[in-house]
């Protein structure tokens, strides 16, 4: 898998990117919430880096398998962890952890691999507390 420096807008971006082919396959919703969300612009990406992104992660993705890979099981836990650690910054991370929540919302359909990838983003990064803010504030304008 190839590098990108520390809290680029390659490395955060390619977080995204996994969340969206991590279940096999890439859903038109999905690359259409992506659009709607202005990802170029939401990590300071140029235009056309996203497509690059993308592509980049497919072929190592291809490249550091069997050529078989499918849904979540090519998402080594040890690759993941390196691809979540490239971004350390928090607010980064939680801009990434939403575009990400994004993505999973876009189809109506939490795929195993998506779930992987989140869960391993939340607990690496020390995020589970904003994994419960919306339920906690949803619940204060219910009571009010």
């Amino acid at each position: 898998m190839r590098a990108y420096p520390q809290n680029g807008p390659l490395a955060a971006s390619r977080i995204v990117a996994l969340t969206m082919v991590c279940d096999g396959h890439l859903s038109k919703a999905e690359i259409d919430s992506m659009q709607a969300q202005g990802i170029e612009q939401r990590l300071g990406l140029s235009s056309g880096q996203w497509q690059t992104v993308m592509r980049e992660l497919c072929e190592d993705l291809l490249a550091s398998t069997d050529m078989s890979w499918h849904a979540n099981s090519g998402l080594d836990p040890h690759m993941l962890a390196g691809l979540l650690a490239e971004v350390s910054d928090p607010a980064l991370r939680l801009a990434v952890l939403r575009l990400c929540l994004t993505v999973v919302d876009a189809d109506g359909h939490l795929a195993d691999g998506e779930e992987l990838v989140m869960n391993a983003a939340v607990e690496q990064w020390g995020l589970q507390h904003e994994m419960l803010r919306p339920v906690h504030e949803s619940r204060l304008l219910e009571a009010a």
